[in-house]
């Protein structure tokens, strides 16, 4: 196949603002689209590789469900970036087939080494140490419901863990303020991260003028030390009024939120996750304008 340039999405802050600027426009145009059932074949002709090499199903399933609405051909292609085939070679034989390459992997490393292999553009569909797609679609969502990011804070009660990770990412090339609120046992210490629109801190206070609040699954073994960190409706009752609190699925009532809170005026999880689709669509339309240019 002949690619004018590949595009990779691996990491958040691989695209430059403007870039994400346009995808997030992009992602309200077709949320609407979506909704009258009038998707742009967009993807007509391309055919996508899917590769689920760890658990989940939600942003999977949306990138599969994605590109046949936009009329592409979705793969699922049964293979293993850790198992005993070089990833070298596996580049090479999806580079025989397919335009560009959807990976959910364990190791960010291993999605690196396969990008520097293959030709075609591969997007970051989840690793362990960040959730890029997750982060865009949750962002996508916010400059929907208010009409722009700039300035936000946004609060992550969250382990040094892939949400939290992918977060910081974005605090590295748009205009938030990123502040992770947990035990410091769980704060972020990779230099890679940590920038001037990024810091942690052990203070629930920092919920009260946040404009979002996301929340993560709690570490296993860690119920004392976590506990104070629990997201009830009391505590977004103490918050802005048009906070948009999205805690990320799976969610564990009783653990990082309790059940009142999924049912607060403030809590927008199934509406947030809606744009993981639209996100995730807009950012595979620019992958393929780029790439097939």
């Amino acid at each position: 196949m002949n690619f004018e340039a590949t595009k990779d999405f691996l990491r958040f802050h691989d695209l430059p603002a403007e870039i994400v600027s346009d995808i997030l426009d992009r992602a309200g145009a077709l949320a609407a689209a979506w909704n009258e059932r009038r998707m742009p074949q967009v993807l007509a002709g391309k055919r996508v590789a899917l590769v689920v090499d760890d658990g989940g199903w939600r942003n999977t399933t949306a990138f599969d469900l994605g590109i046949q609405a936009m009329g592409g051909m979705c793969v699922h292609a049964p293979l293993s970036l850790t198992g005993r085939e070089a990833i070298a070679d596996l580049a090479g034989y999806l580079d025989n087939w397919f335009d560009f390459i959807v990976v959910r992997t364990r190791e960010l490393s291993a999605l690196d080494e396969l990008a520097a292999y293959a030709r075609a553009p591969v997007i970051n569909a989840r690793t362990c140490s960040n959730h890029p797609c997750e982060t865009l679609g949750d962002i996508a969502y916010v400059r929907q419901k208010r009409g722009g990011i700039e300035g936000l804070k946004v609060v992550c009660v969250a382990p040094d863990a892939n949400i939290l990770r992918s977060w910081a990412e974005a605090s590295l090339s748009l205009p938030i303020e990123v502040i992770q609120v947990y035990p410091e046992t769980w704060h972020v210490r990779d230099p890679a991260l940590l920038n001037p629109k990024f810091r942690a801190s052990s203070s629930m206070d920092e919920l009260e003028d946040a404009d979002v609040v996301i929340t993560d699954s709690w570490p296993a073994g860690a119920v004392e030390e976590v506990e104070p960190f629990r997201i009830s409706a009391a505590v977004l009752d103490r918050c802005k009024p048009d906070l948009i609190f999205i805690p990320c699925p799976p969610v564990a009532r009783g653990q990082e939120v309790t059940a009142d809170a999924m049912t607060h005026s403030s809590c927008q999880s199934r509406e947030a996750k809606a744009f993981l689709l639209h996100a995730q669509n807009a950012l595979m339309e620019w992958v393929g304008q780029e790439s097939f240019a």
